[in-house]
């Protein structure tokens, strides 16, 4: 079966019974790069240049997958050159590694790919056993950690917290956010921020534009859950509100789907105040 972003237990109870969300709070740091690597991006313009062109890259090969397919692949990109550093002057290496970031995705999404689709990509030409040594030197950074938890693991999580009684409604408010974070993985300064600080941030962002009368009510439903740090949501959110702004005339055509006018979206929800939901923290699991 296929590894789903949005619900990465999936079959991993089978090996560690008792594993909850709240296990994802715990461990969802290892999954992300290491706390250096923003800051060394910044210092130079070069690297962030890499690193674009390298996303550049893994958008142009998974360009006919789906989108989640693209964001693990540069999850895993972030998080090896966050350890091994970004190669310079070497074009060719980035590209390997692009291209290998991608083909580890496509295995874990079980996705259909063939080799040949990534031959001659900006003049380069790789076969099956170099793209497969630089896949182990890949998973050994990565410390096999492949079930990257991710802010789609947060969505189903967060999203019961604003009490939105019909289900068009919800997915509504669903697409705008997961829309945002596929947004907000290019920008470098988003990426100080854990997973589930993303989520909720994204969710909070879509809520503003869809719901901006209950806006105030879910703010204070999120900010109320003991997991989430609420300065660092707070920033992540003002962070995200340029990224957020852009393509915002898509959730006409997603709202309309559902039949529901745009201008009455606040008169659908219940106005009463969210509750919160206490969680109950276990054992960290590492997720792998």
């Amino acid at each position: 079966m296929e590894f789903d972003l949005e619900n990465p237990l999936t079959n991993f109870n089978d090996f560690c019974p008792g594993t909850t969300i709240p296990s994802l709070f715990l461990v969802e740091s290892h999954h992300m790069p290491k706390e250096n690597y923003v800051k060394t991006l910044k210092a130079r313009d070069l690297d962030i240049s890499v690193r674009r062109g390298a996303i550049s890259l893994i958008s142009q090969l998974s360009c006919k997958s789906s989108p989640f397919l693209s964001y693990l692949a540069v999850n895993y990109l972030d998080r090896f050159l966050s350890i091994q550093g970004i190669p310079q002057p070497k074009t060719w290496v980035l590209r390997l590694l692009a291209i290998s970031c991608v083909s580890l995705a496509a295995k874990m999404k079980k996705t259909e790919f063939s080799i040949a689709h990534f031959q001659g990509v900006g003049g380069f030409i790789f076969d099956a056993q170099t793209i497969e040594r630089m896949e182990y030197l890949i998973l050994g950074a990565l410390k096999w950690r492949m079930r990257s938890i991710t802010p789609f693991s947060f969505i189903s999580f967060f999203i019961s917290f604003f009490k939105l009684k019909d289900p068009p409604l919800r997915q509504a408010l669903k697409a705008r956010a997961l829309e945002i974070i596929f947004k907000s993985q290019t920008d470098v300064k988003l990426l100080v921020f854990k997973p589930s600080i993303t989520a909720a941030s994204a969710l909070l962002s879509a809520s503003h534009e869809l719901f901006p009368l209950q806006f105030p009510c879910f703010r204070k439903a999120i900010s109320s859950c003991s997991y989430v740090n609420k300065d660092n949501m707070l920033e992540c959110y003002n962070s995200m509100q340029d990224i957020a702004k852009e393509g915002y005339e898509s959730i006409f055509d997603m709202v309309s789907t559902s039949n529901t006018p745009v201008n009455v979206l606040d008169q659908h929800f219940s106005s009463s105040e969210s509750e919160t939901t206490d969680g109950i923290v276990t054992t960290a699991t590492t997720i792998l």
